[in-house]
């Protein structure tokens, strides 16, 4: 996330996804200070940049938000000769590979290596990100093909989606069919809806994350306690299947957020749903 301000970022995204400090460094690439934090099992990356780069370039055209989104993968070297057969270029730098969002349709990704051994969760209500949305206006056939030759993902792993609610239709890319891990791609054409007017601005670009929780009151009540914007899922009297957080609560970054298993509804195994408990009357 490209940040003005790392201790300001840093507050809200301990207010309200119980965010951990793992390590501070700078990233000669970026020409930023970078602020690790742990969020659930997964990892976010706060970037206030130190003078001219891709951080503070995000930063004076679009303002705070996400510049890339982060992968790992089991062997990086065999990775980077992927990259090369496809003709995706990408700059080694921080152990890590920055590859190039002009021929990836604008994503910004950033891969690395993946742990020795796994994350233990931070405390508190987030579980995992577990996907990266881009939002397109060039037909998402034709990226979803450049993603499964280009990155290696596979097509048995993706999942058909269409969401009238926001106007757009699309694929989830799934990185393992038994995981939620996945890119979104989301193309949105209808200036009625928030996502057709940033496609018309942005084109093919990345949009927002995903995160579960199994704990959603807690960020209900974090937010509510910040006095932070969001959008509730369902209109139901009480809400318990998830939400959008504004940017404005999270230095630019749209997030959205599912209970636990809920996303499996619409990313092909809707078994794996596990049933509300029934409130008490």
């Amino acid at each position: 996330m490209a940040v003005r301000s790392l201790e300001e970022a840093e507050h809200n995204y301990t207010d309200v996804l119980a965010a951990r400090t793992v390590q501070d460094f700078h990233s000669p690439f970026l020409n930023a200070r970078v602020r690790r934090l742990a969020v659930g099992g997964s990892e976010v990356e706060l970037c206030e940049p130190s003078g001219a780069g891709p951080v503070r370039a995000h930063l004076e055209r679009f303002g705070e938000g996400l510049v890339f989104g982060g992968a790992t993968v089991a062997n990086l070297a065999d990775f980077e000769r992927q990259l090369v057969a496809q003709a995706v270029r990408f700059t080694r730098a921080d152990q890590r590979l920055y590859l190039e969002s002009a021929d990836l349709h604008g994503l910004p990704l950033v891969v690395s290596a993946e742990p020795v051994s796994a994350r233990a969760r931070a405390p508190g209500p987030i579980e995992f990100l577990y996907e990266l949305t881009m939002v397109l206006r060039s037909p998402w056939q034709d990226i979803a093909a450049r993603y499964v030759s280009g990155l290696g993902l596979q097509t048995g792993h993706m999942v058909g989606i269409s969401f009238p609610r926001f106007g757009y239709d699309g694929t989830l890319m799934l990185f393992d069919p038994d995981r939620l891990d996945r890119i979104e791609l989301s193309e949105a054409h209808d200036p009625a809806f928030a996502m057709g007017r940033f496609s018309a601005k942005r084109g093919d670009a990345l949009y927002m994350c995903y995160v579960q929780t199994d704990d959603l009151q807690d960020v209900i009540d974090r937010l509510g306690k910040k006095g932070a914007r969001w959008t509730r899922r369902t209109d139901t009297p009480r809400e318990r299947d998830g939400l959008w957080i504004h940017p404005s609560a999270l230095n630019g970054v749209l997030m959205g957020v599912s209970r636990h298993s809920l996303a499996w509804q619409w990313s092909g195994r809707p078994d794996r749903v596990q049933a509300l408990q029934e409130e008490a009357a």
